[in-house]
């Protein structure tokens, strides 16, 4: 098993071709098919199957292309550390932001290691919580944004934020921030909801326990852009925390209120493994993260949030 054969099996996995992974790994297509049968000899299975969309990894394949993805990832890092360029940080870092702050963090976050650390690679990866911290159990990410969630033996939560939940409505309702809004009365319309066992919706449930409200469920989703584009349609009211619709708030697509009786809120942190030495450049990103923090919170860009240990 060597270099070439993982980087072909990958490459092929991911544009279901020989022909068009031999372009992009510039060798002919001869040259592929045989580090590819050579690899599934020596394993002693099949790794694709051609099928009518193209060439699709086997269950085997499967397992062996994530492994081997991983694997050149992890030495595409290690050459980018012990190849800086003098008194540069450097390297390849993965980062995962919660959702609904990646409008707000991604591009100043971008723009000042682009400015302060050129030699560090960014890689954003965004999703709800509970897929980020399953990247970052499996390996994938090497820092992250979560929620609601304490140190674990395999796993560091560093508090950053806290912030309130927010009722959301149509420009129409004339929810204003200065004017809190009952669960009670937000449970009263139709809601446009995160999947059930997304934390987001944990938090809601039980706020909805504590409130005594029945709530009127009109759709599920498991996308922050949806639920807002259904609300903004018309279809219910929803609950969001305020980085995720300041900007509709502020352009008039959406109204919004901080919900009270109970107030809802939400603890953001920085989520790190234990396990294994931190690389500079993943350090240099975790405090340049939470400098951005630290700014949009405390200029009124991340509304009702409050800093923790920042």
């Amino acid at each position: 098993m060597d270099l070439k054969q993982l980087r072909a099996i990958v490459t092929v996995a991911e544009v279901g071709s020989v022909t068009r992974a031999a372009e992009l790994l510039h060798l002919v297509q001869p040259a592929v098919t045989r580090q590819i049968r050579a690899l599934e000899q020596e394993l002693g299975v099949d790794l694709f199957e051609r099928t009518g969309q193209g060439m699709r990894p086997t269950e085997a394949g499967a397992v062996m292309v994530d492994r081997a993805r991983r694997a050149l990832n992890e030495l595409e890092r290690a050459r980018a550390e012990v190849q800086p360029a003098p008194g540069e940080v450097s390297g390849i870092v993965t980062l995962g932001l919660l959702e609904s702050t990646s409008d707000l963090l991604a591009e100043p976050l971008v723009a000042a290691l682009a400015r302060d650390h050129p030699g560090v690679e960014l890689r954003l990866m965004t999703a709800y919580s509970g897929h980020l911290q399953q990247w970052l159990d499996d390996g994938d990410l090497d820092l992250t944004l979560l929620y609601n969630l304490d140190s674990t033996p395999s796993l560091n939560a560093r508090p950053l934020v806290r912030e309130r939940l927010w009722a959301v409505a149509p420009a129409s309702a004339g929810l204003r921030a200065d004017r809190p809004v009952a669960f009670l009365e937000a449970a009263g319309h139709p809601l446009v909801m995160p999947a059930a066992g997304h934390a987001l919706r944990r938090l809601i449930d039980a706020a909805a326990a504590r409130s005594g409200a029945a709530m009127e469920i009109a759709v599920q989703t498991n996308s922050l852009r949806v639920q807002k584009r259904l609300v903004r349609a018309g279809h219910g009211w929803t609950v969001l925390p305020g980085v995720g619709i300041a900007e509709d708030v502020a352009r008039g697509a959406l109204s919004a209120a901080p919900l009270t009786r109970p107030e809802v809120w939400r603890r953001i942190v920085l989520g790190t493994q234990r396990a294994g030495r931190t690389p500079p450049a993943v350090e240099v990103v975790g405090r340049e993260l939470v400098r951005q923090i630290d700014s949009a919170v405390r200029e009124g860009r991340w509304p009702s949030a409050e800093v923790q240990g920042v």
